[in-house]
């Protein structure tokens, strides 16, 4: 069977979910079209999803174009749910992005569109909303080509559009029937045909089919980009659409020769608790009743595998999922059976199909708590479920306060647990104030040991460290300074876990990273000494180092594109300074000025809700992850959820057990 793995992706409000309506109901998988300000649509399954309008979950639902079976996931488009959307990359043939006629370029657009050219994933550009009030043709493209790409080819073009008659009419690859469309063809196939380029050059005669095929190869390879014009809401140009998704975009062929060779991109649990994995197979074929090897990639970039068994499978199907007995190449599936199993993870062997997308860490933390305390233990293992399904929720237990926090990436999304933990969970909660997750570097050099039958050292080990700044994005680097058989490899182990245990918490309080730990020192006597000893001495002598060599606390920033009106340039740039900002000059186009640079995460959002006022909404704003920067000042802390080994006495009197 021919398959194919489309996403639905755009701004919130662009309209996406009521494309995907219109495309099941055109393919006759529904019999009505749902809507989203009603609460009936087919892929927002969610309670929440409806009573919000709002797509939080990325769902699955197939229909067939002639022959060929379509896979289509419907995204979330707010930004906090960004996880989600990259998650549905990752497993993609190709997307349509979808843009408002009436609202234009938005900056989740934007933003969209890069990681698609980055991931290198074919798209088609779906302006929609061309029968609504205020919609435009001439400008959306100009947009599409200053903010987007300019390799962009627009294959219809909107005739009344703005109005109820709005209609589409398409450019024919003909030189005597469209001369101008012809002209731009040749253009942009040329500039990445050699061949073609060549044959223009000197003059020779291109044929019409020529150029289209060199068109829809270099779509096929995400080098050029079409625009499709319609409505969703009314079905205008949707077959249209649909011909296009069907005849641009790559499909899949099954191999049965090939290796197994999957991955897991989102899970679900059943009410019971079972883990329901749903897997895009890229190559050879998966059976129920099968073992399958599960391979996992760690953050140290090592590579864990072990086996397990499928139970049982489903595949998407018109709309619903449906038993079968295995799954070919190119198509998705639900899978049961898989216990120890997680988002990213591979299934049979790792191929270069897979792509290894980086996801942004979560910049903001809140304190979350039960409303009753009997239910705290309740709201832990709800927690854990949902950071299964979404991994960028990160869940922190501090059982030294009896603290729970979480790490995300917004209000919306915090907004979104608690409403699911009251429905779904029957927990009621509280958060604390949102803050941000700084990180601590050193400063410079430091050194510290503890030598093993020393009056103060009560443990039977000798360890010792040098630490120092590491470059930048290294993370924690751990090296041996002492010859490995000084130690037996267990208590080697123990000392690097501990290690990296102990750098959660810097002399701040946040995680220290870009540093350079060598064990400078080791002694051991047999058979006395066990790898407790080491876990134990190990955090006192490190933290020793670290305060020699002091720390610098760093908060996350973000680098922002901002776009406003002249009328509103002065009171942009006053109001960035006021945060400190650091942009560059700003250039002009037009009517409007283009302002860059980096932006404190920590005000981000406080400049993003006060844009529509100084700019009468028409100011554009986007923001994304671009490190961190050193703090001037006073450095905010976080307080340890440990007992404090920068403290010897209290640190002791815990480990001694000496209260």
């Amino acid at each position: 069977m021919k398959t194919m793995n489309i996403g639905i992706v755009a701004h919130v409000d662009a309209g996406k979910t009521s494309l995907t309506e219109r495309l099941l109901y055109v393919t006759n998988v529904i019999d009505e079209v749902g809507r989203v300000d009603k609460g009936n649509t087919q892929t927002d399954s969610m309670e929440l999803e409806r009573r919000r309008g709002i797509t939080i979950k990325a769902s699955v639902v197939s229909f067939f174009v002639n022959d060929l079976k379509v896979n289509l996931i419907d995204t979330p488009g707010h930004a906090d749910f960004i996880a989600e959307v990259e998650r549905s990359f990752s497993v993609l043939d190709g997307a349509v992005l979808v843009i408002s006629a009436v609202e234009g370029i938005q900056a989740q657009t934007k933003i969209l569109m890069s990681v698609l050219m980055k991931l290198q994933i074919p798209a088609i550009l779906f302006v929609n909303k061309i029968d609504r009030s205020g919609a435009q043709s001439d400008g959306i493209m100009k947009s599409i080509q200053e903010k987007l790409t300019a390799n962009v080819i627009p294959l219809y073009r909107a005739e009344n559009i703005g109005t109820k008659q709005a209609f589409i009419v398409e450019h024919c690859f003909n030189n005597d029937t469209d001369p101008d469309f012809m002209e731009r063809c040749i253009e942009l196939a040329a500039w990445n045909d050699e061949a073609l380029l060549e044959s223009c050059v000197n003059g020779e005669q291109v044929s019409e089919e020529q150029v289209k095929l060199a068109l829809m190869r270099q779509i096929r390879d995400a080098k050029l980009y079409p625009v499709f014009f319609g409505s969703a809401m009314t079905g205008i140009g949707v077959s249209e659409l649909l011909a296009g998704v069907a005849e641009l975009f790559p499909v899949n062929e099954a191999r049965e020769a090939a290796p197994l060779s999957g991955v897991v991109f989102k899970m679900e649990k059943e009410p019971s608790g079972e883990k329901i994995a749903y897997v895009r197979i890229f190559s050879g074929r998966m059976s129920a009743r099968e073992y399958v090897n599960i391979s996992r990639k760690n953050k140290d970039g090592t590579i864990e595998t072990h086996a397990d068994k499928i139970k049982k499978l489903y595949l998407f199907s018109e709309g619903k999922s449906i038993p079968s007995q295995t799954v070919e190449a190119g198509d998705f599936c639900k899978v049961w059976g898989l216990k120890n199993i997680k988002i990213g993870d591979v299934v049979g062997e790792r191929s270069d199909k897979i792509k290894d997308i980086h996801f942004a860490s979560p910049q903001l933390e809140t304190r979350i708590e039960a409303m009753q305390n009997e239910q705290e233990h309740r709201l832990f293992q709800a927690l854990v479920e949902l950071s299964e399904e979404d991994p960028l929720i990160e869940v922190l237990k501090d059982d030294f306060h009896h603290e729970i926090y979480i790490r995300l990436f917004g209000e919306v999304q915090k907004e979104v647990i608690e409403t699911t933990l009251k429905e779904k969970y029957r927990v009621d909660v509280s958060f604390s104030e949102t803050r941000i997750v700084c990180i601590e570097k050193p400063k410079g050099t430091g050194q510290a040991a503890e030598v093993m039958g020393a009056a103060e050292n009560p443990f039977y080990a000798t360890v010792g460290f040098q630490v120092e700044p590491g470059v930048t994005g290294s993370g924690v680097t751990y090296r041996l300074g002492v010859e490995l058989g000084s130690l037996p490899l267990a208590f080697h182990k123990a000392i690097e876990d501990t290690v990296c245990a102990t750098l959660a918490q810097g002399l701040y309080g946040w995680e220290v990273t870009d540093i350079v730990v060598t064990l400078t020192h080791s002694g051991y006597c047999s058979p006395v000494t066990v790898a407790g000893d080491f876990r134990k001495l190990t955090p006192l002598v490190l933290m020793e180092a670290l305060s020699q060599a002091g720390t610098d606390v760093y908060e996350p920033i973000n680098e922002f594109e901002l776009s406003v009106p002249e009328h509103a340039i002065s009171k942009a740039m006053h109001k960035l300074s006021g945060l400190k900002a650091i942009f560059r000059e700003p250039l002009h186009h037009k009517d409007t000025f283009l302002l860059t640079g980096t932006l404190p995460v920590a005000v981000t959002e406080d400049f993003k809700r006060s844009l529509h006022s100084f700019t009468e909404g028409e100011g554009f704003f986007m923001a994304n992850p671009y490190g961190f920067e050193k703090i001037e000042g006073e450095y905010p802390t976080r307080k340890r959820a440990d007992y404090n080994p920068l403290n010897r006495k209290e640190y002791m009197l815990h480990i001694l057990r000496a209260y």
